[in-house]
């Protein structure tokens, strides 16, 4: 009888044993890593703007350089030894204004003699007029001694304008922007001596596109920001506007006038910009929140924490802003920063203050063309 309970007794303990590895598999079965349920993603952090009424401003922006329209070289009109100089570089002149003084003895020897000779024909002239009157001698004889005073007097006045040539005058009112000669020099006819510079008002010359011939027109508002002058802006206007494109490089001449209040200089870079057209309560959003992708502009617009990508209309562009003409509603937001990981429909989480509506700028001159709608 032992022997046989003795058997039995093992057979239960294996079973126990097989039904306990059983359950441990079940177990091990029920926490396998492919019977869980997979994540929601996390959502994407980004920035957002608001669409909303604000003005803007349409306006075509270029590079020029600062030339000053009133300019002259002077050049002597007489040769001789130079003097005396009364002005120097950066010194300001008014027209008429004497800037150096040549030797004048010569010329002032040959305006005494012609006026000597001229003083003697006058003389015959009264005495043949006597004459004449008595019939003492022919027409003719009377004639030519009244030319030969004629002819003397526009001597004299030649030898008197030479010598006024020794003095050197500006002919226009500026600033001397450089000077060409040394007292002491000898001075050719024609040689250039100074060059004058009417610093007052100053011109900026833009090649412009043919597309844009329709908005320039003389009057326009003009806004220049020059590198040398930094923190200011100044304004001026479109002076002159050419009516011939020209056929080789498909442009035409816009001219915007200046005035430099001591500032501008002729030669700066300047940039520009002509803003022809002013737009207030446009609706607007920031323009980096358009996408970068060609085709039909586009933006995300975050719509109960989801971006979503939507389609617009876009019109001007200016500096910060973009003109929307269709595609979403005033007060929505769309997103500025973080476009790059989106896909639509996916979940955003939004920082920042996104109840700040951005400013509406003016459009500093190099910030780009203007866009169509």
């Amino acid at each position: 009888m032992i022997p046989t309970t003795h058997r039995t007794f093992r057979a239960l303990a294996a079973m126990l044993t097989m039904l306990l590895a059983l359950a441990a598999c079940g177990q091990q079965q029920g926490k396998d890593p492919k019977d869980k349920k997979p994540e929601a993603p996390a959502p994407v952090v980004v920035e957002t703007g608001a669409v909303a009424l604000r003005p803007i401003e349409a306006s075509y922006n270029a590079t020029a350089t600062l030339e000053a329209p009133n300019e002259a070289s002077v050049v002597a009109k007489t040769s001789g030894v130079l003097l005396q100089l009364l002005v120097e570089e950066g010194d300001r002149v008014s027209a008429g204004q004497v800037l150096a003084r040549l030797d004048s003895e010569r010329q002032k020897l040959d305006v005494q003699r012609a006026e000597a000779m001229l003083r003697k024909l006058e003389a015959e002239r009264e005495r043949s007029r006597e004459l004449f009157e008595r019939k003492l001698i022919a027409a003719d004889v009377y004639e030519k001694i009244r030319f030969d005073v004629d002819t003397q007097k526009a001597a004299w006045n030649m030898a008197r304008l030479e010598l006024s040539y020794t003095s050197i005058v500006a002919p226009i009112s500026g600033v001397i922007a450089s000077r060409s000669v040394k007292v002491g020099n000898l001075i050719q006819l024609n040689s250039p001596l100074f060059r004058i510079v009417d610093a007052q008002k100053l011109e900026a010359v833009l090649n412009v596109p043919e597309r844009e011939l329709s908005t320039m027109r003389a009057g326009v508002p003009v806004t220049l920001l020059a590198d040398a002058v930094p923190g200011r802006s100044f304004i001026g206007e479109v002076a002159r506007v050419s009516p011939v494109v020209d056929a080789g490089s498909g442009t035409f001449r816009v001219v915007a006038a200046f005035d430099a209040e001591d500032a501008l200089k002729p030669g700066m870079f300047a940039r520009i910009a002509v803003r022809y057209d002013v737009r207030d309560d446009v609706l607007t959003l920031p323009r980096t929140a358009l996408l970068d992708q060609e085709g039909e502009p586009a933006v995300y617009a975050v719509r109960n924490n989801i971006a979503t990508r939507v389609a617009v209309r876009t019109g001007f562009m200016s500096g910060e802003l973009v003109e929307v003409l269709g595609g979403i509603e005033a007060g929505e937001q769309v997103v500025t920063a973080g476009k790059i990981a989106l896909r639509d429909g996916a979940t955003v989480e939004v920082i920042g203050d996104t109840a700040q509506q951005p400013p509406a700028k003016v459009p500093a001159p190099g910030d780009g063309g203007v866009a169509g709608g």
